[in-house]
């Protein structure tokens, strides 16, 4: 399978090939991707089952749309505009109790970081909006950092970012006179870190602002305690994750669920992407896949 991106976005499946393959897919089978996102995975989920179903959850309705166009030549899948969280009362709804496997690729979209009006990249001036559902009612990042103390501040850079200035940050940012958006925050970042740790701050911090304003973890947190109520005897999940607190947490639900005999893991380490994918791909350096399976 040859990595290619979407013609209208700038868009690239990570691990595309060992998604699809440590998915087993049947060609009757039934599957969850809980990250639609452009739908790039799907599209190779959909194309490896003719008499089966697929299932897309995103929480951001721009995506939603795309994704829909971009599947329209098929005619098995459902599209919900939610979180992957919300497989009981989707199922429901579906009439399915289980499915064959389900596919999480965790964090921030190609599409989404490189939306310059919603803030999720440090690269554009914009205001920090930073829901993946921009209907949602929820607090915005600039609704977070004005709400939130030097300490509060401090433990979401520290917790979310693994920031090792996050108080220095936080401060500056509490004392500024200026308006809080991208640019400013950048600019701050900018004045309290050295030049060659730069890139990575500004990374980090942002990462833990998208964390904090869109409950990641407690997302997949709430999903790794239930998921594998809703996976058949064999069942295959895999989860991409990009930083080490969302890996962490899948290695230890995953060793858990074995201990518990629960689940088979199928990757002793993670999986990484290969350098040929890291070379056309920059976002998926980080990338790190697990794989379990359900038994009996």
């Amino acid at each position: 399978m040859t990595l290619v991106p979407s013609k209208s976005y700038s868009h690239y499946p990570v691990m595309l090939t060992e998604s699809i393959n440590n998915l087993n897919i049947k060609k009757n089978g039934s599957y969850v991707d809980g990250t639609l996102g452009l739908g790039g995975h799907s599209i190779e989920i959909l194309k490896e089952i003719n008499q089966g179903f697929l299932i897309g959850f995103d929480r951001d309705s721009n995506s939603i749309k795309i994704a829909r166009k971009r599947l329209s030549h098929f005619s098995n899948f459902e599209l919900v505009h939610s979180s992957y969280t919300s497989l009981a009362s989707t199922f429901s709804k579906l009439g399915i109790e289980k499915v064959d496997g389900m596919l999480l690729d965790l964090g921030l979209s190609s599409f989404q970081l490189e939306d310059n009006q919603r803030g999720f990249s440090h690269k554009f001036d914009s205001f920090l909006d930073m829901r993946f559902d921009d209907t949602d009612e929820g607090l915005t990042a600039q609704e977070i950092i004005e709400n939130s103390s030097i300490r509060e501040l401090t433990n979401i850079f520290n917790e979310f970012g693994e920031e090792r200035n996050s108080f220095r940050i936080a401060r500056a940012i509490k004392e500024s006179k200026e308006e809080i958006n991208a640019e400013s925050i950048v600019k701050i970042i900018s004045k309290k870190t050295a030049y060659k740790y730069r890139l990575k701050t500004y990374s980090r911090i942002f990462q833990a602002l998208r964390i904090k304003t869109n409950d990641e973890l407690d997302h997949l947190e709430l999903f790794l305690e239930n998921f594998t109520n809703f996976l058949k005897p064999e069942g295959r999940i895999v989860i991409i994750s990009y930083h080490s607190m969302e890996d962490r947490m899948v290695k230890h639900k995953f060793r858990e669920l074995k201990l518990n005999k629960t689940l088979k893991v199928l990757t002793k380490k993670p999986m990484i992407p290969s350098q040929e994918e890291i070379s056309i791909n920059k976002r998926s350096r980080s990338a790190k896949m697990r794989v379990g399976e359900k038994i009996g």
